[in-house]
């Protein structure tokens, strides 16, 4: 296990999976079992492994030994070798005796749905910044399992030759692992500075930033293409793609703005793989305007809402303006008029006001989802006046092109211009006000 977390991949053979699921009797704080172990196989054949079988169970609590009761862990191991089958996929988080226990027992590589997503962000990460990211959250979903790469030492009964050598090559281990974090967020520090200052820069020109967020294939990479022609990969798999990419988008209004597109969230991500991903998701608090992205198509749509939400709520995101679009309108079938839309919404559990409907392969709703993006940004405006001088020229584009000028002259000093303009640059232009 240690070593497929280190490289990151599966073997380049496609591996025999069986995936293995837990009902937990009387919780209602996840989704359907069915459902998870079907996201779960989406997962593992985005990560190049073949699905063979599925085991389920029912119980009050986990199995502290084995998370699965001891019989069920029999029986998947039997079902194992049946199968011929060589990794066995958890859909919830294992222990790291839970591992041991289970990998002694069934004889095969065991994981864990964490290990599986940090797999395919392996596969997915482009930039230096994404490999950083993924590292460091591999590295400490190793750290706490190291010990188990020693267990064969324990399996020769003690006396001469089990003393020492093991110990000390695994604390040679863990100080080295201790060391690469070390590293590896010292470097993610640094990423995080300079997205900082360029953060900064950027809210000094004034152009205000609208962020895409979503549950993973919602088609936010597509809608990004769509508006921007950014040529961004945008394929059917879940975290198609996994670094931030910003570009340029011009509204109806010839008003600019920077729209950003940010990893897909999912359902039992850990909080330690969110953490990695800081210096990405700290796009995000910067951001002017969110546009949630929802696979309307999709039959967990509402499940998949509720873990974006729950999401930006965790990063302390959910009083930022939010837009919802509902893209891939064309894959339902039949004409979405407004009753249809509005029960839509129903389901989802959203306010069909604050909705747009699109289609980001076909272009549908693309030019409403454009009109809508700028009434978001345009609503909070501000009443100024202002006296701009001849050599901040700039700053009268700037108004221009973001603001609604009601009038404009021209004195010694400079030209005065009276109208409103959006909430966020009101602090930008806060030494050319008048009164």
């Amino acid at each position: 296990m240690a070593e497929m977390v280190k490289a990151g991949r599966f073997n380049n053979q496609a591996e025999k999976a069986i995936l293995v699921g837990v009902e937990l009797i009387g919780r209602s704080d996840g989704w359907p079992l069915d459902e998870s172990l079907a996201e779960l196989a989406q997962l593992t054949r985005t990560a190049g492994a073949e699905v063979v079988g599925v085991v389920r169970q029912r119980l009050q609590a986990p199995n502290p030994a084995f998370y699965i009761g001891r019989g069920k862990a029999q029986e998947v191991a039997d079902l194992r070798r049946a199968l011929g089958a060589n990794l066995v996929i958890f859909d919830d988080e294992l222990s790291p005796s839970q591992q041991r226990n289970l990998e002694n027992t069934i004889q095969a590589k065991v994981i864990d749905r964490t290990v599986l997503i940090l797999d395919i962000f392996a596969r997915r990460a482009r930039t230096r910044e994404g490999q950083l990211q993924v590292e460091l959250a591999q590295h400490e979903y190793l750290l706490p399992r190291l010990a188990g790469q020693w267990s064969h030492l324990e399996r020769l009964g003690g006396g001469i030759g089990t003393r020492g050598p093991g110990e000390s090559q695994l604390e040679t281990d863990r100080r080295l692992i201790r060391d690469r974090i070390a590293r590896l967020r010292r470097e993610l520090e640094a990423v995080r500075q300079h997205r900082a200052l360029y953060r900064r820069r950027r809210k000094r020109t004034g152009t205000p930033v609208v962020a895409l967020v979503g549950y993973t294939n919602a088609g936010k990479s597509t809608i990004l293409n769509a508006l921007t022609g950014a040529g961004v990969p945008a394929e059917d798999k879940l975290f198609a793609t996994l670094d931030p990419t910003t570009r340029r988008l011009v509204l109806p209004g010839r008003q600019e703005v920077l729209l950003t597109d940010t990893v897909g969230f999912i359902q039992k991500l850990p909080p330690t793989v969110v953490a990695a991903f800081r210096a990405t998701l700290e796009e995000l608090e910067e951001a002017d305007l969110l546009l949630h992205v929802v696979d309307v198509s999709h039959p967990n749509a509402d499940r998949q809402v509720e873990v974006v939400l729950e999401t930006l709520a965790d990063l302390g995101l959910d009083e930022k303006p939010v837009l919802t679009v509902l893209n891939k309108a064309d894959r339902l079938s039949g004409p979405v008029g407004p009753d249809r839309l509005e029960a839509l919404c129903r389901r989802l559990g959203l306010d069909p006001t604050g909705v747009v409907l699109t289609s980001a392969t076909t272009g549908r709703g693309l030019d409403d989802l454009r009109r809508e993006i700028q009434k978001a940004l345009t609503r909070p405006m501000v009443d100024i006046e202002l006296e701009i001088p001849y050599e901040a020229s700039g700053v009268v584009e700037l108004v221009r092109r973001q603001g609604s000028i009601w009038s404009e002259r021209h004195t010694l000093k400079g030209t005065v211009l009276l109208g409103r303009v959006p909430q966020h640059l009101v602090s930008r232009l806060a030494a050319y006000r008048v009164g």
